[in-house]
This record gives structure tokens, C-alpha cells and sequence, in this order.
């Protein structure tokens, strides 16, 4: 696969080794030849900004400069975290709106989808609740912000 652009159906960009990726959908999950960080600056970019303009834009929302979540495209709320800095090769990034729930197994964290998927993080259960928490913050203030400018015209 020459690029691949994130959308509703992307739930997860698992690395793989060395600018390798496995990309899990809905109904699908097959693996590209980019790393996680630029499947999302692709992503963003083909939504008309970058990952570096999204980034600056969280950290001017929330004011959070480290494993910042990043709002790949507005209208339809695709929201996704990152698992570690994104400047490590071994950075997964999650969908917000597509997890149904996430639990403590032992050290690590599962997370299950709305569609029935499951996936196991080795990061600890408070890592990912602090990034869920961070991603669904970054939505609620940008919902508002929607919401204000929509009463104002």
C-alpha cells in the first residue's frame, strides 16, 4: 500500500519494527511500510494541515506539549492519542471515538472497540487512562467551541 489516509473505521497504528506499521480497522487490519508518525502527519495533511500544525493547535487548547492527542479531522471527530512520545519508534496511536472500554490485565491495559475488537497495551492502565482523559478533554473543548460558534452566526 502506497499511503494510507486514517478515518472513521481506523481504530488503531500498532509499530512494527522499523518504519513498519500494522494498521487495525473495523474489518480489516493489513500492515504498511511507514512508521505510526508519519501515517499520522500523512493523515493530517491530506485533511489540509500537518501533525506539527495539529500538535501546536492541542498545545494551544489544552496547553499539554508531551504525548499530545491530535485531532486528524474535525467534522467527523477523529480524535487519536498516542501511546508514548511520538518521537519513539515504538509510539502506538489509538482512535478516541472508537473505543468502547479499557481495563487493567495485570501490568498491562486492553482496550476494546465499539465494533468487538480487542487490543493489549503493554503500558500501564494510568498511562492510557491519562491519554483518554487528555483526547476526550481536547474533544469536549473543541465540541464547545463548535457549539459557541455555531449560536454566534
Amino acid at each position: 500500500m502506497k499511503n494510507y489516509e486514517i478515518n472513521r473505521e481506523t481504530l488503531a497504528i500498532i509499530p512494527c519494527g522499523k518504519g513498519k506499521s500494522k494498521i487495525i480497522e473495523e474489518n480489516n487490519e493489513f500492515y504498511v511500510n511507514y512508521s505510526t508518525t508519519k501515517i499520522i502527519d500523512y493523515s493530517c495533511k491530506f485533511f489540509g494541515s500537518s501533525y506539527e500544525g495539529r500538535f501546536n493547535g492541542t498545545k494551544s487548547i489544552l496547553g499539554v506539549s508531551h504525548k499530545s492527542p491530535i485531532i486528524i479531522e474535525e467534522s467527523n471527530k477523529i480524535i487519536f492519542f498516542p501511546t508514548t512520545s511520538p518521537r519513539l519508534e515504538c509510539c502506538a496511536w489509538i482512535a478516541l471515538n472508537n473505543i468502547s472500554k479499557y481495563y487493567k490485565s495485570g501490568i498491562d491495559t486492553i482496550i476494546e472497540f465499539n465494533c468487538g475488537k480487542i487490543i493489549k497495551l503493554e503500558l500501564s492502565y494510568g498511562i492510557v487512562d491519562n491519554q483518554v482523559l487528555r483526547a476526550t478533554r481536547l474533544s469536549a473543548l473543541i465540541n464547545k467551541r463548535m457549539n459557541e460558534l455555531i449560536k454566534s452566526i
